[in-house]
């Protein structure tokens, strides 16, 4: 086609304003359409930029993780927080510091690019999580010396704080291959922050006795084994971790299992 073939009728006149430049402070007939047509151009700028081809599955699993772990906890410590205020209690005090270490090194963990996607998992990882947090602070007294529950939960914190210390920023909740740790406590068992899960939990138990107490550090217990062999299969795709496994041969105490 010519341009002579075009239609002085038809072609668009040359006075006044372009027909898509506006004036200053100028809005279209219809700005509500104005308006979601430019959240519509926001978007697809912002979809065709490296920023939304790197939100991936996995990271969205992790910050969910994040935002799920920070609620529980956070929740958890604050209503030991406000016990602890009414009848300070060393027991309680150390409870609250092992769980706050894990607050911290689930803010500051590393990405994983193998996190599972499996929902079982997930529940497994959530219900791990949770279970142990629903113990209460009881007025009864003890079922031993308070100095042995302390010591014991002591004990157990130290396990805890050695292992996470090993795993640094490869801490997680949810199964995934973060790394194969070999060293420190992993020089004994493949889980030893559970173990130390297990014997903190037995101390608390004997200074806090309760039928709800027992109750739920049991299902916890049964929860865990669970989940600790749900990661293996994971870990075991991977050949240092079979390495590590036959060298290592109990999963959570030295001789029983």
């Amino acid at each position: 086609m010519s341009i002579n073939d075009v239609s002085l009728d038809t072609a668009p006149s040359l006075d006044g304003p372009h027909p898509m430049v506006l004036a200053a402070g100028e809005l279209p007939s219809d700005s509500g359409t104005f308006e979601l047509s430019t959240w519509r151009i926001m978007l697809a700028g912002w979809r065709a930029s490296p920023a939304w081809h790197s939100v991936t599955p996995g990271l969205l699993l992790e910050i969910v993780e994040l935002v799920v772990v920070g609620l529980v906890f956070g929740h958890f410590v604050y209503n030991m927080l406000l016990s602890l205020e009414a009848a300070p209690n060393l027991v309680t005090v150390l409870l609250v510091l092992s769980e706050m270490l894990a607050i911290g090194l689930i803010v500051a963990h590393r990405r994983s690019g193998t996190i599972s996607t499996r929902p079982t998992d997930w529940l497994l990882a959530f219900a791990g999580m949770i279970a142990p947090l629903l113990v209460v602070p009881v007025t009864k007294d003890a079922i031993a010396p308070v100095l042995l529950c302390a010591g014991l939960m002591l004990c157990g914190l130290c396990v805890q704080i050695s292992a996470k210390v090993m795993l640094g920023r490869s801490f997680g909740i949810v199964a995934a291959n973060r790394g194969v740790k070999v060293l420190g406590p992993y020089r004994f068992v493949r889980h030893p922050m559970y173990a130390g899960y297990v014997i903190t939990h037995v101390g608390f138990l004997m200074g806090m006795p309760s039928w709800r107490n027992a109750t739920v550090y049991a299902c916890g217990l049964a929860i865990q084994i669970a989940r600790l062999l749900r990661e293996e299969r994971i870990l075991l795709w991977d050949p240092a971790y079979r390495d590590y496994a036959a060298r290592v041969r109990y999963r959570l105490l030295p001789g029983i299992f």
